[in-house]
């Protein structure tokens, strides 16, 4: 270091040069007779090497003999004009303290971990030889590096990819680099290939991705999808200020979360760049589905590039004409790992309502999942369209399954997880303050950074199958699936959960449904609103022996067919000691939902208090044992088909219902006096309900016996 400095005929007599390299300030050099007229002095650094934190240099002049001494640093005339000069170069010292190389058998060194520079002379397959944790690492020239399915490469700094070097990452493999500002150079190949999850039964099913590498085009990185339906999503176009009724372009009040004019998907061109962090919708080439092979199928997609690393910032917009809607926005995972969803959600969803830039979206995730057929009386904005109940939900309340009986995977730490290359709906909040705003359309920006990016191999796999289990935790949480032999399947979460109340808390805890007109669907209730929830937050002290969960039900499927609700898995002190019981009030019954299924059928149309959840059996009717009450209603079987009901009161017979035990109903009569006598051909033999409403509006069930 070169430095000049003087001072006045006052100032200090004695300076100092001192240095901080992170663990407090020492003197390195002291002048101990400073000259009015000026001096230069020469101070050696070369002692200061293998420093990995910032130095810090500070001139302490001192022993002026009034007040007002001055001590100056002038200026050097050559070359920088400035009193400071340090000579030489500064070079980054490695923050690896050790190398390791592999050769084709061994480590020269060891396995290497966090702390070692890791240099593949060798192919290496993570399949045979083991995941691989580094400090750096380096594939040399000509050499492969592959990493398998359910295997990781973590690189906590630096990638080199030399020439004609390669990378290849599996569908379910991964690729984490953990310093956000780490660098990629990259002269070789790098490839991930992913596989579509969960397989795809029918050529209209579609897939959200998004790109793990740089620079790769929709030709290239979704070369099988069908070239005129490859989209990505405007949300700056998405308006839905009124819904639709039965997809019949008629209007009503309210919303039906459909975009008004259908110009939200676009369709995107083969040489258009896919963005990190940017979702992408297509479907695959019908070709595809003619075999070989069978129903269902597994396309492999290769992306080539450089990873996509660090921090990455993706823009978000909502459409303030309209304060009701959705402002939904179609992002995905950048990176060739999964990401950590409540790490995700924790980054973007701290909003403030009166500073920009703390968070911008709802705390919920919504991932597709198709499993309903597209129909032509479900709203959108084409002759046939799919149901919006086919995705599966994360939120702070929980996640529930997709349409096809699949949920996110969960990591060891209990978060969820979103896989590599995946695709996914968030919502930007009509609360959060936005960067700009140009007219009607608010910006925001969404967050990724490899803080959020995790090795945990199962998380990659997109999506697994949800088992039915009992967990105790610290949360209740109640899981009930609606089914069908001719494949319906729907689930609904209740979770009682810190932070929620037994109001509408918005999407973060209460997450929203539209069923469609065509299929069936569950889901639960919030008081008045007309609002229909896949999960429900609701608060930890509410649940207990008086607790009542409404659920409701939509049915638009014509054919009468058995529905089953059942509870895919439970956890929870409250709920691992308690039964839950469901009651049908339509039919007057309260079933054991805790020791097996309940069956029904339905007419069609939409039922939003047949059903509720309790925790205590009250006095009605049960499937397995049905109160017969003589006095009040008797049922007489004649010898032939004829059969008299009577009441035993004043009261007269207005109406009576025959029920089999699936819920079906196989008869229905009108009556008017106190004894009705009525005819019931090709009535099988068995045991079936009978449901009386009286003149005085009571409603008797009993049970009935066909001999």
């Amino acid at each position: 270091m070169d430095i000049r400095y003087d001072r006045s005929g006052e100032g200090p007599k004695r300076a100092e040069i001192q240095i901080n390299t992170g663990s407090g300030f020492t003197t390195i050099f002291t002048d101990a007779s400073v000259s009015p007229s000026g001096e230069n002095n020469n101070i050696d650094l070369s002692s200061f090497s293998g420093i990995t934190n910032t130095i810090t240099f500070r001139i302490y002049a001192y022993n002026s003999d009034t007040q007002g001494g001055t001590f100056d640093i002038e200026e050097l005339t050559v070359p920088t004009d400035k009193g400071i000069i340090i000579n030489g170069s500064v070079i980054l010292a490695s923050p690896c303290v050790s190398t390791s190389i592999w050769n084709g058998s061994t480590w020269s060194t060891g396995t290497p971990n966090l702390t070692t520079e890791a240099i593949l002379d060798a192919n290496y397959d993570t399949s045979s030889n083991g995941n691989i944790q580094a400090c750096s690492l380096t594939v040399s020239s000509n050499f492969d590096l592959t990493i398998t399915n359910n295997t990781f490469v973590e690189v906590e700094n630096d990638l080199t990819v030399e020439a004609n070097a390669n990378i290849y990452v599996a569908s379910q493999g991964a690729f984490v680099q953990n310093d956000d500002l780490g660098t990629i150079t990259y002269n070789g190949t790098i490839e991930v290939e992913k596989v579509t999850a969960p397989p795809t039964n029918n050529w209209y099913e579609y897939t959200y991705w998004s790109s793990p590498v740089v620079g790769e085009d929709i030709d290239g990185g979704l070369t099988d999808a069908k070239s005129n339906r490859r989209y990505l999503f405007n949300a700056e176009n998405f308006l839905d200020s009124t819904a639709e009724t039965n997809n019949n372009n008629a209007t009503i009040a309210g919303q039906d979360n459909i975009d008004d004019n259908g110009d939200d998907w676009a369709n995107v061109s083969g040489t258009t760049i896919m963005e990190a962090g940017i979702g992408y919708a297509s479907m695959h080439d019908p070709v595809g589905f003619t075999g070989p092979g069978s129903a269902p199928y597994q396309f492999s997609y290769s992306f080539e590039g450089a990873f996509n690393n660090g921090v990455i910032s993706v823009p978000i917009y909502r459409n303030d004409s309209e304060n009701n809607d959705i402002n939904w926005n179609f992002i995905g995972n950048p990176y060739p790992s999964a990401i950590d969803a409540d790490l995700f959600l924790a980054a973007n969803s701290n909003i403030s309502t009166s500073v920009a830039g703390s968070g911008y979206i709802n705390g919920a995730i919504f991932l597709w999942s198709q499993n309903t057929l597209p129909s032509a009386t479900t709203n959108g904005n084409e002759p046939l369209n799919f149901s919006n109940d086919d995705y599966s939900i994360i939120n702070a309340s929980g996640e529930t399954t997709g349409g096809d009986g699949t949920t996110a995977a969960t990591l060891s730490n209990s978060n969820r997880a979103i896989s590599s290359g995946q695709g996914f709906f968030v919502a930007f909040s009509d609360g959060a303050i936005p960067i700009s705003t140009t007219g009607d359309i608010s910006e925001g920006v969404i967050t990724f950074n490899n803080s959020m990016r995790v090795t945990d191999v199962a998380a990659n796999s997109v999506f697994f199958k949800g088992t039915s289990s009992k967990n105790t935790n610290i949360a209740d949480k109640l899981w009930i699936n609606l089914t069908s032999e001719v494949g319906v399947y729907n689930q609904i979460l209740i979770a009682y959960v810190n932070g929620a109340t037994n109001e509408d808390d918005g999407l973060t805890f209460d997450a929203t449904k539209h069923p469609a007109n065509a299929g069936a669907a569950l889901y639960s209730t919030i008081g008045d609103s007309n609002k229909k929830f896949a999960i429900q937050g609701k608060a930890v002290e509410s649940i207990n022996e008086e607790e009542i969960i409404n659920l409701g039900f939509t049915n638009y499927i014509n054919n009468e067919i058995p529905y089953t609700l059942s509870i895919d898995k439970l956890q929870g002190d409250f709920l691992n000691n308690n039964t839950v019981y469901l009651k049908d009030n339509l039919l007057n019954i309260t079933h054991n939902l805790s020791d097996g299924n309940y069956n029904f059928t339905s007419e069609t149309g939409a039922f939003t208090d047949r059903f509720e959840v309790v925790f205590k059996e009250e006095n009605t009717l049960t499937v397995d044992d049905i109160i017969n009450n003589e006095s009040a209603f008797q049922i007489i079987q004649h010898d032939s088909d004829r059969v008299t009901f009577k009441t035993g009161t004043s009261a007269t017979l207005k109406s009576i219902a025959i029920y089999d035990l699936f819920g079906r109903k196989v008869y229905q009569f009108k009556g008017g006096n106190s004894s009705e006598t009525f005819n019931i051909p090709n009535i099988k033999t068995g045991i079936y309900l009978a449901k009386a409403e009286l003149s005085t509006g009571v409603i008797i069930t009993k049970k009935a016996i066909k001999r």
